[in-house]
């Protein structure tokens, strides 16, 4: 007669799951700062201003316009040449102040709280958090500028019809003004992202946009008229504007021109602040 014993095996002992290895990616700070953005209550209030401000003082205008032509009013000769998407694109001035403060609020804001710290823990190598923010907000700021100049012409032309400001959308120039706007506006953006990042602080990169945008060109106009023609054409301001004007003037830049002095100032402000993220501490 023979026994059989039976050995009992241990169970093997559970081995916690490994943790997916997460990767940072341009794609995932692209989402990370997308998410961020809208997260914040002032990102929908400055953005709506900023849209308000372009339709409300664009169909302002091209009331008052139409106003004084019935009342057979005296206008000053620039206002008595306007068009209709002179008049529509009126309220740019106003937007950009809008859209680029809240551009600087996208950089300098997360330093004034010391989020920024996380951030970089986040993203180590610290360049693809200033391409991102600039990025997603310059296309935010583009989307809504367009929008906003091509709404505004929509209604303005129907204001001024039967005047001699009336242009429909198929004339020559019409889209390329209302796009360069759009355009100019996004760069806005981008620029006072930029600036937020540069001097990471939110009054800091506001003067310093005011100043740039506002300012300086009045600056510019106490100096000698022979000065005056050199130097106001590639002002930033200046030259955005060149980039949807429908008419130029002698001493103004061609759109194109336009295009790429404003770029040129959109890429040193990028430049001075990637400089200053990867040379100096959060």
């Amino acid at each position: 007669m023979s026994t059989i014993t039976a050995t009992e095996t241990p169970a093997p002992v559970p081995t916690p799951a490994a943790r997916p290895a997460y990767r940072v990616t341009g794609r995932r700070v692209l989402r990370s700062e997308w998410a961020k953005l809208w997260s914040l209550r002032s990102t929908w209030i400055t953005l709506g201003l900023g849209f308000l401000f372009l339709v409300a003082f664009g169909l302002i205008a091209a009331a008052q316009y139409t106003s004084r032509v019935s009342s057979g009013e005296h206008m000053d000769p620039d206002f008595a040449n306007s068009t209709a998407v002179s008049l529509s694109l009126f309220g740019t001035n106003f937007a950009q102040l809008a859209l680029g403060v809240l551009g600087v609020l996208v950089t300098a804001g997360e330093y004034s709280t010391g989020m920024i710290r996380s951030t970089l823990a986040a993203v180590p190598r610290r360049l693809p958090v200033l391409w991102s923010k600039s990025a997603v907000f310059g296309l935010v700021a583009l989307v809504v500028g367009t929008a906003g100049a091509f709404l505004t012409f929509l209604f303005a032309s129907g204001i001024v019809s039967g005047t001699h400001a009336a242009m429909s959308i198929s004339d020559a120039g019409v889209v390329r003004s209302l796009l360069g706007a759009g355009l100019y506006l996004g760069l806005v953006g981008v620029i006072g992202a930029a600036l937020g990042a540069l001097l990471r602080s939110v009054a800091g990169g506001i003067s310093v946009l005011v100043g740039a945008l506002m300012l300086i060109p009045g600056l510019i106009s106490l100096l000698p008229s022979s000065w005056q023609d050199d130097i106001s054409p590639y002002l930033p301001s200046n030259a955005g504007e060149s980039m949807f004007a429908l008419t130029h003037s002698g001493t103004a830049l061609s759109p194109t021109a336009g295009l790429a002095v404003f770029l040129g100032w959109t890429a040193l402000a990028l430049a001075g602040a990637a400089h200053r993220l990867v040379r100096g501490d959060a």
